[in-house]
């Protein structure tokens, strides 16, 4: 099937054709470890890891390539603070990232290559831009001569006044134009650093990435993608450093870009407090409604992040498992649809995708038969597989992972419906309370009652 993507370098839909359709290759921004996730550095690596998902059901190999930034200054700033190598902070960071992005489904990389173990790359790809006249040396600093490179702007689209007001660069008396970037910059000695030609001194930021996509990728990738931010500085100095560093070569043919996500209609900031940490979400949130969170926009629009959004999605999940719950087992898998994959891929159209989920549950919940609800529950199982969705027991959603066993729950229970019959509905009312303290909801069903944990699914 085919597979359509925006192009943000030509703004356009275009038709994915890779370089070589034998290897296939994407490359994703990853984090900077100098702290915990927050859920909007979780929307690369979960839109983009479906994307590889998709890819590797077209292709015979893909080459996924997720990256570690583990040399920065605000790394050197808390490993000083804390008196302690800048690794034990990165590494601290980094086994968290990987937690929470195991726990939301984010599709594993092929490789997770880290700044620190490609330095020598990043020298050398240095000793080459110098060496074609694209970048020069000035008091201990490799900077990229943007003047050499006419394209430059072309990504973001940004003039370059704009360029200039909008950057992270220095002004600095060393550099030819305000434009240039740091490729290379000298160390004190209180900052971690490596032999140079020009000093002991840590590479910029721009140049980790396209020395580490040369490295397991190659000179010209297939698709290259991160979130919305990273257009400028950061992926319009990757093109102009690593074209001028390979000859002129196409550096990615396919850029694809993730928009924001806002915490209630603002933008997530410290100062304001609303920063949501992946690891403090997942401890009050099932992983799974996070994740059907992130796929219920489409990857290219802001995404507003909301307590009323998370419960609506939470009790999507409810009717979806509990149509689940409601079917006969059945050992059968059925093929994905193809409408769902056609879905996928036309630009990942997650909002599409996850309509068609609601459409096979109608299906479930109309089926008439056991063979007839077998079907409609292998259907709706194989498409939510795509998706990295309804992948549970329906039990286990609904009971979650409380720390009251079955059996306890089970006697309260018994309990209930002995008051209930009796008539003693204070005592049953009662009951009920306890186990709400608890975060035990109770659904009274034709065929019993039946009992799930508030926080893992929300109502039934």
């Amino acid at each position: 099937m085919e597979l359509r993507l925006h192009n943000s370098l030509t703004r356009q839909l275009e038709l994915f054709v890779p370089g070589n359709p034998e290897r296939v290759t994407l490359y994703v921004c990853g984090p900077t470890v100098y702290n915990y996730a927050h859920i909007g550095n979780a929307r690369p690596p979960v839109v983009f890891g479906l994307l590889a998902d998709l890819l590797r059901r077209q292709y015979p190999k893909v080459v996924y390539a997720r990256n570690i930034t583990d040399v920065d200054d605000r790394i050197n700033k808390l490993a000083h603070d804390q008196g302690v190598p800048i690794d034990v902070i990165s590494n601290r960071y980094a086994d968290a990232y990987f937690a929470d992005m195991r726990a939301l489904g984010a599709a594993e990389p092929d490789v997770q290559p880290r700044a620190t173990d490609h330095i020598a790359q990043m020298i050398a790809m240095c000793e080459r831009l110098i060496a074609s006249k694209h970048a020069y040396a000035a008091e201990g600093h490799v900077l990229f001569d943007v003047a050499s490179f006419p394209a430059y702007g072309q990504l973001s689209g940004r003039s370059t006044d704009e360029m200039i007001a909008g950057s992270r660069i220095e002004i600095a008396p060393y550099k030819r134009n305000p434009a240039d970037f740091v490729l290379w910059k000298p160390s004190t000695a209180d900052l971690p650093g490596w032999d140079s030609p020009w000093s002991v001194g840590r590479p910029g930021w721009h140049i980790e990435c396209s020395a580490m996509a040369e490295a397991h990728l190659g000179e010209t990738i297939d698709i290259h993608a991160g979130g919305v931010d990273l257009v400028f500085p950061h992926h319009e100095n990757e093109v102009a450093q690593s074209s001028c560093a390979h000859g002129g070569a196409q550096f990615a043919r396919y850029w694809m870009h993730n928009g924001f996500v806002t915490a209630e209609g603002r933008k997530m900031s410290k100062s304001l407090g609303n920063v949501l940490l992946v690891d403090d979400l997942r401890r009050e949130h099932p992983t799974e409604a996070l994740r059907f969170m992130l796929l219920n926009a489409h990857y290219r629009q802001p995404m507003d992040w909301s307590d009323a959004s998370l419960v609506q999605v939470r009790a999507t999940l409810d009717r979806m498992y509990g149509a689940l719950r409601e079917a006969p087992p059945s050992d059968d898998v059925e093929r994905i649809p193809e409408e769902m994959i056609a879905a996928l891929s036309e630009d990942l159209n997650t909002p599409q995708a996850l309509a068609l989920l609601s459409q096979y549950v109608r299906e479930l919940n109309r089926a008439e038969g056991d063979q007839a609800k077998a079907l409609a529950s292998s259907r709706l199982r194989s498409a939510g597989k795509l998706l990295g969705l309804l992948q549970q027991d329906p039990k286990a959603w609904f009971q979650g992972d409380s720390e009251i066993d079955e059996s306890q729950i089970q006697a309260l229970l018994d309990q209930r419906q002995a008051a209930k019959d009796s008539r003693d509905f204070a005592k049953a009312d009662a009951i009920r309370k306890q186990l709400a303290a608890d975060g035990i909801q109770i659904e009274d069903t034709p065929e019993g009652p039946r009992w799930r944990v508030e926080n893992k699914g929300g109502s039934a």
